[in-house]
């Protein structure tokens, strides 16, 4: 499975109990599904392995996951920190407007009076907030992704159309 096909669903946090359960802490866009998954992909060392999964618990943004072939705290313990990816085609369609975090990294950003600004480098959340991180003037630029800012995404133009009050670039 190559990495550019899935996305980063959540990391292992730690060992969970006595039987090689992993505590999991889940990304936001990650699927509320967990228990109807069979199969996850662990990243060790920049290789996606897959890993099946005997049962799954969740909790609100965790969940409490056993692998198959992993029995022990030792075992799970080996996997603290690594990182969890889904296949793309596990996650819902969005609506127009709405989009996952990693979908429009690489997308221009076009505002409205400006024109193109520059391409998405990045999506960076603070607390419920996400901002759009673009190079601009050789400057970073955090963009509040939500309305009234963001007007419209274009997948298909890979753009990112946007309307800034004046003097916002300027800050």
């Amino acid at each position: 499975m190559k990495k550019e096909d899935c996305f980063k669903a959540g990391f292992i946090m730690r060992p969970h109990g006595l039987k090689g359960e992993v505590t999991v802490s889940l990304d936001p866009d990650s699927p509320s599904d967990w228990a109807s998954l069979t199969t996850v992909f662990v990243d060790r060392q920049n290789t996606l392995v897959p890993y099946f999964i005997e049962h799954v618990s969740v909790k609100n943004d965790k969940a409490f996951v056993k692998f198959e072939d992993v029995s022990s705290p030792e075992e799970a313990a080996g996997l603290k920190n690594l990182s969890l990816y889904l296949e793309k085609t596990l996650r819902p369609k969005l609506s127009a407007n709405d989009f996952y975090d990693d979908e429009i990294i690489g997308f221009n950003v076009d505002d409205e009076t400006q024109g193109l600004l520059g391409l998405v480098k990045d999506i960076e959340r603070a607390g419920i907030n996400r901002f759009i991180i673009l190079d601009y003037s050789e400057k970073e630029v955090m963009i509040p992704a939500q309305p009234p800012l963001v007007k419209s995404i274009n997948r298909s133009k890979k753009t990112v159309f946007v309307n800034l009050p004046e003097g916002f670039l300027d800050i």
